[in-house]
């Protein structure tokens, strides 16, 4: 039995985003896995999703979103500030896990202003981090 329904993976780098999904579907976190290669297309992802009737949007949010912070375009906060403009429930539904292959206190430090994030994580996912995550 999955731990969570779905989840979201934004990645700018296509490899990241294939270990990461190797590591959901390994650690059975997951029953389905969205994947994204730039946040633009995940917060319009996302934004669609609200347009549906409320039944189908709570079967198709994700659980968790797994968000890089160093994208082109659009990075994670950026994502960020655009999540927070959709509705409350899609805000409370989905949680948010930074993911950074630097550690970086002030992105720390910077993503703790948003409610939405609960958890930094270091890239790429390893089993040990699936496993302890409880959001």
């Amino acid at each position: 039995m999955s731990k969570y329904h779905s989840v979201m993976l934004i990645d700018d780098n296509e490899i990241d985003n294939l270990i990461n999904q190797k590591m959901v579907e390994a650690a059975g976190l997951s029953k389905y896995i969205y994947t994204h290669t730039g946040a633009k297309s995940a917060i319009e992802f996302l934004k669609n999703i609200e347009q549906l009737a409320d039944d189908i949007v709570s079967s198709v949010l994700p659980d968790i979103i797994f968000l890089d912070i160093d994208m082109p375009l659009m990075d994670g906060f950026q994502f960020l500030e655009e999540f927070n403009k959709l509705k409350d429930s899609t805000r409370d539904k989905c949680k948010i896990v930074m993911l950074t292959s630097s550690i970086n206190p002030q992105d720390v430090s910077k993503s703790k202003k948003y409610e939405a994030v609960k958890k930094y994580l270091n890239k790429p996912l390893s089993q040990e981090s699936l496993t302890e995550l409880s959001i």
